[in-house]
């Protein structure tokens, strides 16, 4: 290999870090983190941020186990994808023994630490999460049904009851409305991506929703989803798990969802696809990160 080519490459260390796909695992811990945050009153107090410590770096390994075994699996179709192509598995930089090897790693290391530090309850939790994406969701059915991200989107939308199960050693039901939230927000995020990519899809055989029913119908897919996602938001208000702060947050972020929806749906172009599937990440992330304000401040509002 000439220096020159060598100089190209990206070290091993990066190679395996991008294994673990960090900006998707980054919102998964700040969801997880959420749900920590809303299982106790107030701040954290003493060995609570041990707890919080512990399982966040926990949780973050095992997510970026899952997304490597991922990675592993979808190998060969990354390598189609111009989206993945650029994976170090898909351009053949990492074995796949490597690749195993890393995966099973970080897999075993987030799991002890969750058992030890935190609880058995959220260890078995993350640990299901994990083959529910790695194995139910890649190997099964992404390949085999449209509804792939439907089904499979229950293994993402579990943070914020990982989080809640570590601190409270429970699974609250406010836990569990968190995790119907992220739930509804799966298809319309992905399927706004989708639309965009659908050749991608298309070459690499796979049965997304733009492939097998066509642009328009998958348009309507997304509009529907974002009323019934935005009825989900507002649920926290309603069964007093949080207050204003939330509800206007809540409100002004769905609005602006179901409004890039309909002009995705009456109208489409890639473009506006792009900012749907953008926005559509900012959107869960500010609605979470209302939650956790709405949560610090409420205490101190009249």
């Amino acid at each position: 290999m000439s220096s020159a080519t060598h100089a190209a490459m990206p070290s091993r260390w990066w190679q395996f870090y991008q294994l673990t796909k960090p900006k998707v695992v980054q919102l998964i811990v700040f969801c997880a983190v959420i749900g920590m945050a809303l299982a106790i009153p107030g701040l954290p107090r003493g060995a609570e941020w041990g707890t919080l410590l512990a399982a966040t770096a926990g949780i973050w390994l095992v997510a970026g186990a899952a997304a490597a075994f991922n990675c592993l699996i979808e190998q060969h179709i990354d390598a189609k994808m111009k989206r993945t192509a650029w994976r170090p598995t898909a351009r053949g930089e990492l074995s796949r023994n490597q690749t195993l090897l890393f995966s099973a790693v970080l897999c075993a290391l987030g799991s002890a630490i969750l058992y030890v530090l935190v609880n058995p309850l959220t260890m078995w939790l993350t640990f299901a999460t994990f083959v529910g994406y790695a194995i139910i969701y890649t190997v099964v059915l992404k390949p085999l049904t449209p509804q792939n991200i439907v089904i499979g989107g229950a293994s993402g939308a579990m943070p914020p009851v990982l989080g809640w199960a570590a601190m409270r050693g429970d699974l609250g039901a406010e836990a569990w409305l968190m995790c119907l939230i992220i739930f509804l927000w799966t298809p319309p995020h992905f399927w706004a991506l989708a639309l965009y990519r659908s050749e991608d899809y298309r070459k690499a055989g796979l049965p997304m929703l733009p492939v097998t029913h066509g642009n328009e119908f998958t348009r309507l897919q997304i509009f529907l989803y974002t009323w019934v996602l935005f009825a989900a938001t507002l649920l926290p208000f309603l069964t007093g798990m949080s207050g204003w702060i939330y509800l206007v947050a809540a409100v002004a972020l769905g609005l602006k969802f179901c409004h890039y929806a309909w002009l995705l749906w009456r109208d489409y172009s890639e473009a506006l696809a792009r900012r749907t599937f953008m926005f559509s990440i900012l959107h869960l992330s500010l609605l979470f990160g209302a939650l956790l304000l709405d949560h610090y401040a409420s205490p101190w509002l009249p």
